[in-house]
């Protein structure tokens, strides 16, 4: 079982099922997963639709702050090394590792009314997020059926990434990535965008997949996370990241040996991050992507694998930025 990636956000579309797109296996041993997922947050909005700057200002998420933050962008580049050892048949265990690459920048926060100015090239600020990201260590179990097609997961996510941000004092807590260029120079990035959360979560999930005809197999899994012990948990520099609940289904079409193309869609919501240090108003969602992909074995013990993920549904609150479109790429061994 090789589950989906770590997820900064509630738009930032790392759901896709790399276990169903490699095939659930039984066999016995060690199997490497590399993928890398390239993530470009490029669009502002608000629920289903597009949002402006003035909106953001002018009809703020939080009223209370009279004006709000003017995100620009977020590129996202992940390296996920999963590592997989299956006991045998029923009982399997894996161990991931990410290695996050974030590049964000910011308008930063503009009071009302809004004006052209504050959105103008001299007002963008900068920062460049690099290192690893917060593992997980997952065991399985599917031996509830003969046919060892049903299973279930139980794991943790471990606060292994830098986090941290600035707290009510000014002052910054953990270890967090700050702006390197523009007017918000030092200040810390946000909470929600460092490589880790500083969290330790419960990982709990199912999964089930079985042949509906001679050529398709079909698949469904489901996954929730939430955090359960929190490294930031000061009064004025505390932070918790929302629970996450994905479900992601598809079919693959199993007519030709080597190469198998298939199809996912792929539902995921986040509640919003709590604590001084979050960004409350604006970090809950519900998003759902139609993956379309295709995995090809190079030799017995060796796949690779492409999916683009398009979405077809978002309800976000408050102002959050969001792909076009997300990508993968992955290879897959038996040891």
């Amino acid at each position: 079982m090789l589950p989906q990636a770590a997820h900064a956000c509630a738009t930032c579309g790392c759901t896709l099922s790399t276990d169903a797109a490699t095939g659930y296996s039984t066999a016995s041993g060690w199997r490497i997963n590399i993928d890398y997922t390239y993530i470009d947050q490029d669009q502002l909005r608000h629920g289903s639709s597009k949002a402006t700057p003035e909106q953001v200002v002018n009809q703020p998420s939080a009223p209370s702050l009279g004006g709000g933050e003017i995100e620009k962008g977020t590129t996202n580049r992940y390296i996920n090394v999963g590592a997989t050892y299956r006991f045998n048949v029923d009982w399997g265990v894996t161990f991931i590792v990410p290695y996050v690459m974030r590049d964000h920048a910011t308008y930063g926060t503009q009071l009302q009314p809004y004006t052209p100015a504050e959105s103008a090239p001299d007002q963008i600020s900068g920062a460049h997020v690099s290192g690893l990201g917060d593992a997980k260590i997952l065991a399985s179990y599917q031996g509830f059926l003969p046919t060892h097609n049903l299973g279930v997961q139980f794991g943790v996510k471990l606060p292994t990434g830098h986090y941290g941000g600035q707290a009510l004092d000014g002052n910054l807590v953990g270890h967090p990535v700050t702006f390197n260029t523009g007017p918000q120079v030092g200040q810390s990035l946000d909470t929600s965008l460092q490589a880790g959360t500083g969290s330790t979560d419960l990982i709990a999930g199912a999964y089930y997949f079985q042949p509906v005809s001679q050529n398709f197999d079909a698949f469904v899994n489901g996954q929730f996370q939430a955090a359960v012990k929190e490294n930031l948990d000061n009064p004025g520099a505390d932070y918790r990241p929302g629970n996450i609940a994905s479900i992601s289904f598809g079919l693959r079409y199993e007519a030709h040996a080597n190469w198998v193309p298939q199809l996912q869609i792929n539902w995921l919501h986040k509640t919003a991050d709590q604590g001084f240090l979050a960004d409350t108003p604006d970090t809950e969602g519900t998003v759902a992507y139609l993956s379309p992909g295709i995995s090809g074995s190079l030799s017995k013990n060796l796949q690779v694998y492409a999916f683009v993920q398009v979405p077809i549904y978002s309800h976000l609150q408050g102002y959050q930025l969001f792909p076009g479109w997300t990508g993968t790429v992955g290879v897959s061994m038996k040891l």
